[in-house]
């Protein structure tokens, strides 16, 4: 807070610094003539262009080094997942060509402005075309562009293929202005489901005539064990969102109607993350300036699930804790789970099989004798035969 209201004071007296310049130098210019004075202030602010130009050039390189910690793809944040070294590679390789371009056209327009400034009897030289330098300003982008379009598609296709493997499937539903997930429960299949039956109880329309609904599970965060490959469905309730998992570059947008998919592999478990961070000076100070005691900025880092794409006004806090543990830790968060229809929807005017027994139901949960319907053998079979 103290930092930024000296920024502010610093910056209304600059500000108040170059007004008082600019009156003196307009109370100058009326003393000399319009025709000294306009001399006077192309050379002046031909001369601004190069301080400012040099200037320029330091700020960018000093606070890239300076942030460079707080950067995904540098420091500590290396790629989370198996794929994401690759990206971070594709970067790097669009970053340096831009780079040499952002640098030499920055160069180029301001060494101009003051190369070419107005000077007394010098007269500018009209060049309609110059065809050999209309080839080489053209050849040059198209060839790099058709590099990066070729690396940039390799990746995309290794990336965003299928997987016939073995993997772990959640999906994520995005909604103004939350992600709902969904996890399958012990018969590892999601079951299906139908937009119009979304309603208060039901908030991503499940089928619960499905019985491979029955034990899906509703978690408020997610949680995934590391070194295994995860599929994940994504879609979207209401308008365009964006599942977005920085630390492990996974992007992918939430699409109503239209479900997409990614696959990642995540290696890096939530702890190792913040042992990482604990060796940069940066994660070293107290998380809350506040509580100058409490814990760092590494010891309560968290992966997170957030949405990239604008999606409202309350887009901001579409916000979900994303962990990643060893397989022990994340089958035991499993057990403590619970399914919705279970607990939320059994035996409720929303349950098509209500007041039927499931082979599913645990005997506490069973429905009154007087209450079981005289096909509810048939439910159980086809609850078994679903499994």
């Amino acid at each position: 807070m103290n930092s930024l209201l000296g920024f502010v004071l610093i910056s209304v007296l600059i500000l108040i610094v170059i007004v008082q310049i600019a009156r003196v130098t307009e109370l100058a210019g009326i003393r000399r003539g319009d025709k000294e004075t306009q001399k006077l202030t192309n050379k002046r602010n031909a001369n601004y262009m190069m301080w400012f130009l040099a200037g320029f050039m330091i700020f960018c390189v000093v606070s890239a080094l300076h942030y460079k910690n707080y950067f995904l793809g540098y420091g500590p944040h290396t790629a989370a997942s198996s794929h994401g070294k690759l990206i971070d590679s594709l970067f790097n390789t669009t970053l340096f060509f831009t780079g040499i371009v952002f640098v030499a056209t920055h160069i180029a327009l301001f060494y101009f402005s003051w190369k070419y400034k107005e000077e007394e009897g010098v007269k500018a030289e009209y060049i309609a075309h110059d065809t050999r330098l209309e080839i080489i300003w053209t050849a040059i982008p198209a060839v790099v562009m058709a590099i990066l379009v070729v690396f940039g598609l390799s990746a995309w296709n290794e990336i965003m293929a299928d997987t016939e493997d073995e993997f772990i499937e959640i999906e994520a539903t995005g909604y103004q202005f939350a992600w709902h997930l969904r996890y399958p429960g012990s018969d590892n299949l999601l079951g299906t489901r139908n937009y119009k039956m979304i309603d208060g109880s039901n908030p991503i329309g499940q089928d619960w005539e499905d019985i491979k609904n029955h034990d899906d599970l509703h978690p408020g965060e997610i949680v995934l064990p590391v070194g295994e490959k995860v599929r994940v469905r994504i879609t979207a309730r209401d308008v365009l969102h964006n599942f977005y998992l920085p630390h492990f570059r996974v992007k992918m947008d939430a699409v109503p109607g239209m479900p997409t998919y990614f696959v990642f592999t995540p290696e890096v478990t939530t702890e190792q993350y913040r042992e990482n961070l604990k060796e940069y000076e940066e994660y070293q100070v107290p998380a809350d300036l506040e509580d100058p005691e409490g814990p760092q900025k590494w010891e309560v880092f968290n992966y997170e699930l957030a949405c990239a794409e604008l999606c409202g006004k309350g887009h901001f806090s579409m916000k979900r804790i994303v962990k990643i543990v060893e397989r022990d830790v994340y089958d035991e968060w499993l057990k403590e789970q619970q399914p919705y229809y279970m607990t939320s929807i059994r035996n409720t005017d929303a349950d098509p099989f209500k007041g039927q027994k499931l082979a599913s139901d645990s005997p506490e949960e069973e429905a009154p004798a007087e209450e079981v319907s005289e096909d509810a053998d048939i439910v159980a079979m086809n609850a078994e035969s679903a499994e």
